[in-house]
C-alpha cells in the first residue's frame, strides 16, 4: 500500500474520517507512520545485497554507498563460490573490516548482505503485506498518545477525561506493537561478527570461511 492508503486506513482505526473536522493533520499521521516504520525496520529490516570493492589495504570495505543501512547480516568472500561462504568481520563507523587470515587485495569484490530501512511513500512501499497492520497499530498508538498530551489542557466535546481514554488506548496499541516487534526480532539466521584481530596464519585444520546462512 502507498502512504496515502496507509494514512486512510490509519484514520479508520482512529475513527478520524470526518474530512471537515480531522483531529490529526496528514502531516501528523505521516510522522507517526514514519516512526512506526523506523521501528519495524530496526526489528525486521528490508533485506538487500551489494557488491563493494575493498579499500587500498584489502581488509577494509567502505559502506557509505549502502543507503539506509540498518545492519550488516553477512559478508561473502570470495564472491561467486558455490556454495556461497561468509567470513568474519567487524564494524567501525561506516567501515567494515574483514577478519580473514589472509586479507583480499585492493579493489577486490566483496558481497555484503545487509538490512535497510523500509520505504513508504506516495507511489510505493516495501512493507511486507502481512506486517502492514503491525505498522498501523504502532502509528495509531503514537497518534493517540500524542493527541492525549495536547488535549489535557484543552476543552473537548468528549468530556474532561477524553485525553485519558486516548492515552490508555494508545498505550495498549503500543504494547501490542512492541510485542509484534519482539517476535520479529528473534534471530532466524547465523550472524558472524568479531572484534578481535585474527592470527597471522590459521591454526591447523581451521578455515576462515563459514557457509552462508540459508534464509529461504
Amino acid at each position: 500500500m502507498t502512504l496515502t492508503q496507509m494514512r486512510n486506513r490509519l484514520r479508520i482505526d482512529l475513527h478520524d474520517e470526518d474530512s471537515t473536522n480531522y483531529r490529526w493533520t496528514d502531516a501528523q499521521l505521516d510522522r507517526h507512520l514514519g516512526r512506526a516504520l523506523r521501528e519495524l525496520s530496526a526489528a525486521h529490516p528490508r533485506p538487500d545485497v551489494a557488491t563493494i570493492q575493498t579499500g587500498a589495504d584489502g581488509r577494509t570495505v567502505p559502506l557509505a554507498s549502502l543507503t539506509d543501512l540498518i545492519r550488516v547480516e553477512a559478508v561473502e568472500f570470495p564472491v561467486g563460490e558455490s556454495p556461497p561462504s561468509c567470513v568474519d568481520y567487524s564494524l567501525r563507523a561506516a567501515t567494515l573490516i574483514l577478519l580473514t587470515y589472509e586479507p583480499p587485495g585492493p579493489n577486490e569484490s566483496v558481497k555484503v548482505h545487509y538490512g535497510r530501512l523500509h520505504t513508504l511513500d506516495a507511489t510505493d512501499s516495501t512493507i511486507p503485506p502481512h506486517l502492514e497492520e503491525l505498522v498501523l497499530t504502532g502509528a495509531a498508538g503514537y497518534a493517540a498518545i500524542d493527541w492525549s498530551g495536547h488535549a489535557i489542557n484543552s476543552i473537548n466535546l468528549g468530556g474532561p477525561n477524553t485525553w485519558r481514554h486516548f492515552l490508555i488506548w494508545g498505550q495498549d496499541k503500543l504494547a501490542h506493537f512492541r510485542l509484534g516487534l519482539a517476535d520479529l526480532s528473534r534471530p532466524t539466521s547465523l550472524r558472524v561478527r568479531r572484534s578481535t584481530v585474527p592470527p597471522t596464519s590459521p591454526p591447523a585444520g581451521a578455515t576462515s570461511a563459514l557457509p552462508l546462512p540459508n534464509t529461504a
